[in-house]
């Protein structure tokens, strides 16, 4: 696909945010094992994908992309991961019923287990230890033997991966996600939102509109569709040698593909100029999003959008905006004058998460929901202005009924925090607050849909 591209090549390249495994060898047996395993996602797969967005990125669609900050292995279990998918049903559910847009689904699952830190270190009560990055590398308890990075915990990442995915495919195509089952996405918990009864009158509506189809004769016999969806997986591609040992040739192209995900995507931490993770990431077919926040520069953004898509294929890439909703306005709009003025079909999504992180008075680290609303506004906004589209959006959220982002119309303040605080990381969006998110979105979504049909006229 590319020059003098190899799966190792990144090896030759500037590495950020890898832990250093003590054991050569361990690393070496763990990554031959991986490399003897099964593939989790096929070639075609990753392909269905790139089309998909390929209609992102001409305003056709819109990319819903989300789940867990950082799986675990501790809260692995199939009624998170169906409470999980059920949510962004729901939330799809309403972006399409509201928008009459096609809505890409693409969980944050089944491989997020890598996480960048801001030091290498950590210290507790004059203790410095290595920082924890994720289950796939080491312990989050705050112990020495558990803070050595073990490969042996790629296989167990691979495996829970394995796991994860075979109960998303069952839930998509073997009637979960038939429409009919709409009223049933609803968790027992969220009966006191206002938005639950905002989407259970949806869910009215759909339901009439398919009884009404049936009566013409179409039904799940009749399209396939009905009954089930399109489901894909995604994860930033952080530690490369998991990343490079799931990497395989595609026999029906010759192309490579990372195969431990449908989509990767390159942080902010790690997509600079000469990294390691840009030199993997441009070799393989997938699609590829890339995260851009304040410290990133046009000219920089058109040179790594070069190295990544030289063939400008549409699909290829999108690029999800990090900023914080007090600078978003002001520098997302040189991002996008450039990448229209170079002609890059690009998906653009938000990702409010990331620039909004607060410590409450009691320690807990929190993003307040009304800063996350003012960011997907912003992000709106700036689209609007400069004429080009705004696709998608990345949230970091859960199907549980956790207590980790303040505000939200069930409100959760900084004392009830740490009623339900689960997360391994950062803190999610509960299922309350992503259904109120989706309402938010699909007005602004349908304003900017109604503001291109007037331009249009």
């Amino acid at each position: 696909m590319a020059a003098k591209w190899a799966p190792d090549s990144w090896t030759k390249h500037e590495a950020r945010q890898l832990p250093t495994y003590p054991d050569a060898a361990a690393l070496a047996e763990a990554t031959t094992t991986l490399g003897s395993y099964p593939p989790l996602v096929f070639a075609g797969e990753a392909r269905n994908l790139k089309a998909d967005l390929a209609r992102v990125s001409e305003g056709k669609a819109f990319l819903l992309q989300g789940g867990d900050c950082a799986e675990s292995f501790a809260e692995f279990h199939p009624n998170n991961i169906r409470d999980t998918f059920r949510v962004i049903l729901q939330m799809a559910v309403v972006l399409t019923y509201a928008s009459k847009l096609p809505t890409v689904k693409v969980g944050r699952m089944a491989g997020q287990f890598a996480k960048p830190r801001s030091a290498d270190m950590e210290d507790i009560g004059g203790v410095s230890l290595p920082s924890y990055r994720g289950d796939i590398i080491n312990d989050i308890v705050f112990d020495e033997a558990g803070r050595i990075p073990d490969p042996q915990r790629m296989v167990k990442a691979y495996s829970q991966s394995a796991a994860t995915l075979n109960l998303l495919r069952a839930f998509a195509s073997g009637g979960y996600a038939n429409l009919h089952q709409v009223h049933r996405w609803t968790h027992d918990f969220m009966g006191r939102s206002p938005w639950a009864k905002k989407y259970a009158e949806t869910a009215d509506r759909i339901g009439e509109a398919l009884d009404f189809m049936a009566a013409c004769g179409i039904n799940p016999d009749t399209v396939p569709q009905l009954s089930g969806t399109q489901f894909y997986t995604s994860h930033e591609a952080l530690l490369l040698p998991y990343e490079q040992a799931l990497t395989r040739q595609d026999s029906l192209t010759g192309d490579w593909y990372d195969t431990s995900a449908h989509m990767l995507w390159i942080g902010d931490r790690t997509r600079f100029e000469g990294s390691s993770h840009v030199e993997f990431l441009r070799g393989i077919g997938n699609p590829i999003g890339m995260k851009c926040g304040p410290s990133l520069e046009p000219d920089a953004l058109l040179r790594l959008l070069d190295t990544l898509n030289p063939a400008r294929e549409p699909g290829r890439i999108t690029l999800i905006t990090r900023y914080g909703h007090d600078k978003i306005e002001a520098g997302l709009p040189k991002l996008v004058r450039a990448v229209l003025r170079e002609g890059h079909p690009v998906v653009w999504s938000c990702d409010p998460m990331h620039g909004n992180v607060i410590k409450a008075q009691n320690g807990y680290k929190t993003r307040p929901f009304e800063r996350i609303l003012a960011e997907v506004r912003g992000f709106f906004a700036v689209h609007r202005a400069e004429g080009s589209f705004a696709g998608g959006i990345h949230a970091e959220m859960t199907g549980q009924n956790v207590t980790e982002c303040t505000g939200g119309a069930v409100d959760v303040t900084e004392q009830s925090l740490a009623d339900r605080y689960h997360t391994h990381c950062d803190p999610r969006l509960n299922a309350s607050q992503s259904l109120e998110l989706a309402f938010l979105l699909a007005e602004m979504l349908n304003q900017e849909l109604a503001e291109r049909r007037k331009a249009a006229a």
